[in-house]
């Protein structure tokens, strides 16, 4: 059930579009020193953008520390707010359709994780 709702992301939700976009973002973003943490969570976010059916997001130990804090801080003000914006409206437009549930469900995932990214994995 996961390949076929994978298959269908890519085709269908837009998957490889999102992939793209944030794959260059992170490597555009890692070719500053400063920008290699940010660089690797945009990395992050393409993986799941491109097969997020079958993954989930969990939470590491080192994310109450107040490094992740401070670059979470600074994710959302640079642009992860809009980001996470993005994927909630997409969320809401494939909401309208009974078919487009599972998408929109995949939608809300990304917009968590791009929302705040740093202390947190991909499983």
């Amino acid at each position: 059930m996961n390949l076929l709702g994978n298959i269908l992301w890519i085709i269908l939700g837009g998957g490889i579009i999102l992939f793209l976009e944030y794959i260059i973002a992170g490597l555009m973003l890692c070719a500053t020193i400063i920008g290699i943490p940010f660089g690797i969570q945009c990395i992050k976010l393409s993986l799941l953008a491109l097969l997020p059916f079958g993954k989930e997001i969990r939470q590491t130990e080192k994310a109450t520390g107040c490094l992740s804090t401070v670059m979470n801080l600074i994710w959302i003000l640079i642009g992860g707010i809009w980001i996470a914006l993005t994927h909630l409206i997409f969320a809401v437009i494939c909401a309208i359709t009974i078919i487009g549930i599972p998408f929109a469900k995949q939608h809300m995932k990304l917009a968590t994780l791009s929302l705040v990214p740093f202390g947190k994995e991909v499983v």
